[in-house]
């Protein structure tokens, strides 16, 4: 079997904690987003959204996490890179879609919209933290009574000469299994 191009990229796809100031555009983030969106969704529900932070608003969010941990002095942590997409679960009322399945969408919309931007050549971390689901931080993002904060694609230029972060190879012997033989009527 020969590597197919989606295979070669989700196997160098690393985080990289460290990016640079350089930063994808608005158009080139929404063309990855379009694309991201077309992950499995029952029921075509789009339970999600990304809110984009540049600029000024790292820093409110910087404010928000202090404020959501009581320190007097604003978080630097979204400061790390130039542009973070906060990832939002947009619950919609569904008969067929439990919750967890519409978290589910979210989560892979987020994914594969971070093999996307690093495969354009873009430095990616999800990064998450027990204030995500803060009141302060859900009124920093705008957040609906719907609606939760599943944490940040940090992103931002891959520094030259920089490796991403190492992953341990995957056994997947050791993770794909059969369904159990049905047991023997007595």
């Amino acid at each position: 079997m020969s590597a197919s191009p989606a295979l070669e990229a989700v196997r160098a796809r690393r985080s990289w904690s460290k990016v640079t100031d350089a930063a994808p555009t608005r158009a080139e983030l929404l063309t990855l987003v379009a694309a991201a969106g077309r992950v499995a969704d029952h029921s075509s529900l789009r339970p999600w959204r990304l809110i984009e932070l540049r600029g000024a608003d790292r820093e409110r969010l910087g404010a928000a996490i202090a404020k959501a941990e009581g320190d007097g002095k604003p978080s630097t942590k979204p400061l790390r890179a130039p542009v973070l997409i906060a990832v939002v679960a947009s619950y919609r009322k569904s008969d067929k879609v439990p919750r967890w399945e519409q978290e589910a969408v979210a989560s892979g919309v987020a994914h594969v919209l971070s093999l996307l931007l690093d495969e354009a050549g873009w430095g990616v971390i999800w990064r998450t933290g027990h204030y995500t689901r803060s009141k302060a931080v859900a009124k920093a993002h705008g957040l609906g009574k719907n609606e939760e904060l599943l944490g940040w694609l940090y992103v931002g230029g891959k520094p030259a000469g920089a490796r991403g972060g190492r992953r341990k190879a995957v056994e997947a012997r050791t993770l794909v299994s059969r369904m159990p033989k049905a047991a023997k009527k007595k």
